[in-house]
């Protein structure tokens, strides 16, 4: 299994996060949805290994996530506001993270022309992030990530900041990247179209806790939990 979660508990500044448990299958795009506030980002930096869990276990392929050296681990992970390098053209920015690992120049071109290549930036490579638009900056973001074929991708909100024609555009290429990479997506979203367009299994959280999980199919089924049927739209009339 990609990753899973074993009840994992941590508290950062006002956050706490309990009793978290789920896992993430090879090729599945997989989604955690909840409101601003409710822990999503946090989780996400739990599942890459940022912080020791206070209780429970981050398992990445069976092995606890922090046992596995950072350059080892094959996670990517894209921001919501994407973190490109201002000083960078697009090819380093996608080349960054093969330079620090000390990969030879010819083998650098060559990914980041394969990559590019597939997700049709290749006509930008010479620009510089400030000049890209909103949905070339989130490829020219997948593409670093993607270049160091990761076994885990993670997404922080990765539609936020662009226009729905955009976001429909971009899709697709979300859904084809577990089969196209071999690899577990997780991403993290407020938007629940998104999530349903997006996810095969939805995890829905809220103070740091999850709440439930379901299929995209069942995500707005009524439940016993009040707090649940609220966030989905089903309180009582």
């Amino acid at each position: 299994m990609p990753l899973a979660f074993e009840s994992f508990r941590l508290t950062r500044g006002s956050m706490h996060m309990e009793d978290i448990s789920f896992s993430v299958a090879e090729g599945e795009l997989f989604a955690i949805l909840g409101r601003t506030g409710a822990g999503k980002t946090l989780l996400l930096e739990s599942a890459a290994g940022f912080y020791t869990p206070e209780g429970g276990r981050v398992l990445l392929y069976g092995t606890p996530v922090q046992d596995i050296p950072l350059t080892e681990r094959r996670i990517g992970f894209v921001y919501q506001d994407y973190a490109l390098f201002p000083h960078m053209n697009v090819e380093k920015n996608i080349a960054y993270g093969l330079r620090v690992r000390h990969k030879s120049r010819a083998e650098q071109e060559e990914k980041v022309r394969d990559i590019s290549s597939l997700l049709s930036i290749g006509h930008i490579l010479k620009e510089y992030p400030q000049t890209l638009s909103g949905g070339e900056r989130q490829r020219v973001a997948l593409a670093r990530a993607l270049v160091l074929r990761p076994r885990l991708l993670l997404l922080d909100e990765p539609f936020s900041s662009l226009d729905p024609a955009t976001k429909k555009s971009l899709y697709e290429e979300i859904r084809s990247i577990p089969r196209k990479f071999h690899c577990a997506v997780l991403f993290v979203t407020h938007d629940f179209k998104e999530a349903q367009t997006l996810a095969s299994r939805i995890g829905i959280m809220a103070r740091g806790r999850m709440l439930c999980i379901r299929s995209a199919q069942e995500l707005f089924t009524r439940s016993n939990d009040a707090e649940l049927n609220a966030f989905l739209g089903l309180e009582d009339a």
